[in-house]
């Protein structure tokens, strides 16, 4: 048996913080109004309610979700399950993960953000990365690099 075929949880999850000088308001709507969300990452049909299914328009294949916490201003969790698209479907397991995005306001009016990516299986977690100094993101890093600074395309959008 391989780890593919018995993939195991990594313990280690992806995680950055950054400070952006946008209030949280503008940056919650960043992360949950489809428009402003597809502009910084991939088109989607988000709702921001916990239970509320949707998703996103993969570069190989759709990533579904459903919204596990939804505060308002401060909080945003929800699932990941991404399938290897149609080439890679008999050599790529499916992954599932959960995405956790953490903001609190800060002194100068701006928006502390905190993202959590874990949950991953071994051999799928080059699909993401995520580096903290640049706050820069990288989607499908195994063969389409595509790095961005997500937080600031993020609030080039809301």
């Amino acid at each position: 048996m391989t780890a593919i075929e018995n993939p195991t949880v990594n313990e280690a999850p992806l995680s950055f913080e950054c400070d952006l000088p946008d209030p949280p308001e503008k940056v919650w709507r960043a992360l949950t109004e489809p428009e402003l969300l597809a502009a910084w990452m991939m088109p989607n049909d988000i709702e921001a309610q916990a239970g509320a299914r949707f998703a996103f328009a993969g570069p190989h294949a759709p990533i579904e979700c459903e919204v596990l916490e939804a505060e308002p201003g401060r909080l945003l969790r929800y699932s990941w399950r991404e399938g290897p698209g149609a080439k890679d479907a008999d050599q790529l397991p499916a992954f599932d993960s959960i995405v956790t995005f953490t903001l609190a306001g800060t002194a100068s009016g701006g928006t502390h953000l905190r993202i959590v990516h874990d949950g991953f299986v071994p051999a799928t977690q080059p699909l993401v990365a995520v580096s903290g100094a640049g706050c820069g993101l990288s989607l499908d890093a195994r063969r389409n690099p595509t790095a961005a600074n997500a937080p600031c395309m993020m609030l080039r959008a809301a």
